[in-house]
């Protein structure tokens, strides 16, 4: 039985303990998620009772009566799983019942706090009354100064909570949502390119150099370098309330090799160019709507909107598409597409995204990825509106995909050898420990290097840890863009290094 004052103990059953603390949560996450979490912290906690009626005074009092630390196992990266999600513990629970819009660098722990997260003992105490929010005095926009150099990658939760972590780009493995906002007007025609200048004869500003050691495409080969230096990729970094672009040592070496080969080279490929440079379809959720555009490599530029217009040549309107199984949810998100995205070709195949919406827009971009230090397909990028990015290069692309491919066949092979017992050496016990060490390598197949050759971008809402949606399978409206030179070139790849799909095991 429960107690007379409604409230609990630690005797009582887990679901009435449950149903109890789910009457505090603060709504920022699904009823589903939370009963989740809720549940896996009672019944971790059932053989610890004094911290289990700790947590419940903590949350049936809003703190009003101190409590002791209330702690769960630290799991080897921190973060704790719940309902296919992972999250930093004492984040998940502090939004759950405190603050639902937290931020994971908001928080800093009460000094009598034994077993707080950042202490990193074995122990993690979840007591949401044991830490408190610490809200960046950054965040009014007007007191960030942005160097001229252009546009940022802020590594942000949404556009009012910036990171106050003075780090590099965190690579603890989870995906991030990563900023882009439009930078200073430079260029004196909107969609005009600038005179292009090497990087040597351009601007000497600190930024100048920031990674010039990243190739570029091969007819358009200087076009990411313009005479002001209108858009270096740069990594920044907050210090004293000011973002810091620091030079190429700030990329993990680990993700992506380096090349130091700018300069006007030729084609990668001598094969013609394909008919259509990219095509793109347009997905609600995990449905396909209408039929994949195909855009001729006569229009390099192509415009996608909200608009009812007949689609054709360079423009993809996705308004008049009919779906008999679009929800409210899904129309309300397409009335916000509105004049939507430009993608430009450049060069043999390198793209570029100009964000002409209201809203911003969410990429899925492995360039954008390097660019900001992060593993490939690792981060979210939101592209502000006015924001003009680059979102792909085509020989970043095409080493990519050879190394990949090269890395599995070599793989592939020695995992044969392996099993047959034909590599000596320490740990080689029947072959059988280096054949396990080389699965993952030799698991590469042709898909995952497909998956080089497309970009996906979400209208209007993202996805990711810091959204209720964690795949853009999730998103209202999004689409997918297939670059067939990238695909070209992949094609040429497999024919000289084939390589074999991982079969299913029995």
């Amino acid at each position: 039985m429960m107690s007379i004052t409604n409230t609990p103990t630690s005797n009582d059953a887990c679901l009435s303990i449950v149903h109890s603390l789910m009457c505090h949560r603060q709504g920022g996450e699904s009823e589903t998620f939370a009963k989740r979490a809720i549940e896996s912290l009672v019944k971790k906690l059932k053989e610890k009772k004094d911290e289990l009626d700790s947590l419940i005074t903590a949350i049936t009092t809003n703190g009003a009566h101190p409590s002791k630390c209330v702690t769960i196992q630290r799991t080897l990266d921190g973060r704790l799983q719940v309902a296919g999600r992972k999250g930093f513990p004492h984040v998940i629970y502090a939004r759950l019942w405190r603050w639902p819009d937290l931020h994971k660098n908001e928080l800093k722990h009460v000094k009598y706090c034994q077993f707080a997260f950042d202490l990193k003992c074995d122990s993690v105490c979840v007591n949401p009354y044991h830490y408190e929010r610490v809200v960046s005095p950054g965040i009014d926009l007007s007191g960030l100064t942005l160097s001229g150099s252009g546009p940022s990658s802020l590594m942000v939760k949404d556009e009012y909570d910036y990171e106050s972590q003075q780090s590099l780009p965190s690579t603890e493995g989870h995906m991030q949502t990563i900023q882009h906002p439009a930078s200073r007007p430079v260029a004196p025609e909107p969609f005009h390119t600038p005179a292009m200048l090497p990087p040597a004869e351009g601007s000497s500003s600190a930024s100048s150099s920031a990674f010039s050691n990243i190739a570029v495409g091969s007819t358009n080969a200087a076009s990411t370098w313009t005479r002001n230096n209108n858009f270096t990729p740069s990594v920044p970094h907050h210090q004293n309330g000011h973002l810091q672009h620091h030079p190429p040592m700030a990329h993990p070496a680990h993700y992506w090799p380096v090349h130091n080969d700018i300069g006007f080279q030729p084609p990668i490929s001598n094969h013609p160019a394909p008919e259509y440079w990219c095509s793109i379809a347009y997905f609600e959720m995990d449905v396909q709507v209408g039929e994949t555009f195909k855009v001729p490599s006569s229009c390099p530029i192509v415009t996608v909107d909200g608009y009812v217009d007949p689609s054709g040549g360079d423009r993809f309107c996705l308004g008049q598409l009919s779906n008999v199984h679009r929800t409210e949810a899904i129309e309300r998100a397409r009335l916000h597409i509105g004049k939507g995205v430009q993608l430009e070709c450049k060069g043999e195949g390198d793209v570029w995204v100009r964000c002409l919406s209201d809203h911003a827009v969410f990429v899925q971009s492995y360039y954008l990825d390097r660019e900001a230090g992060r593993a490939p397909g690792d981060a979210v990028h939101k592209i502000y509106p006015s924001a003009y990015i680059k979102v792909f290069d085509l020989r970043q692309c095409h080493r990519q995909m050879q190394q990949q491919a090269a890395t599995a066949q070599a793989a592939a092979a020695a995992q044969a050898a392996a099993v047959a017992g034909n590599i000596p050496g320490p740990g080689s016990v029947g072959g059988i420990a280096p054949a396990i060490s080389l699965s993952a390598a030799a698991g590469i197949g042709v898909d995952d290097l497909r998956r080089l050759c497309i970009l996906r971008m979400s209208f209007v809402k993202g996805w990711g840890p810091d959204y209720p949606r964690q795949s853009i399978k999730e998103t209202p409206c999004w689409i997918e863009i297939h670059l067939h030179r990238a695909l070209q070139l992949l094609d040429e790849v497999l024919h000289t290094m084939p390589i074999a799909d991982p079969s299913p095991l029995d």
